[in-house]
């Protein structure tokens, strides 16, 4: 768990659902959300009381997304990390990034018994996609 290898190829994912988008602007998983798109990812907005964030679809739950997306990442406490990392399983999402907060020991003993690929605990995905280079330069 959090090698590089895993690191890499959930970051070289095209597609994601972040669970756990707000409406508010400044926290973590809308955060996540627009970085994700913004180093031109296919990310959807999972959040179960949100129907449309910045006139993006939402999406209830894992089950209702229009594709099975290559990873998950969960910015949610983390007993609905468990609960979204049961349904990873059971949709066949086989990368999973807990942002900090977001993991608990049961989440990742799901993932590593279901042979998902895991990052949890750190490092944040957004520190990566900015060190990594993947975010369009901006003009200063």
């Amino acid at each position: 768990m959090n090698t590089q290898n895993e690191i890499h190829d959930i970051l070289a994912s095209q597609t994601f659902a972040v669970v756990g988008v707000s409406r508010s602007p400044e926290k973590y998983g809308r955060l996540v959300w627009n970085m994700l798109r913004q180093a031109g990812k296919t990310a959807y907005a999972v959040n179960a009381s949100a129907t449309f964030i910045d006139g993006e679809r939402t999406f209830a739950n894992l089950d209702s997304l229009p594709e099975r997306p290559e990873a998950a990442v969960m910015v949610v406490p983390p007993a609905a990390t468990e609960q979204s990392v049961q349904d990873c399983i059971r949709l066949g999402i086989k990368r999973v990034w807990m942002q900090p907060g977001a993991e608990s020991p049961e989440a990742i003993r799901l993932c590593e018994d279901a042979g998902i690929e895991t990052v949890a605990g750190g490092p944040c995905i957004m520190v990566l996609l900015r060190t990594q280079g993947m975010l369009p330069k901006t003009k200063n």
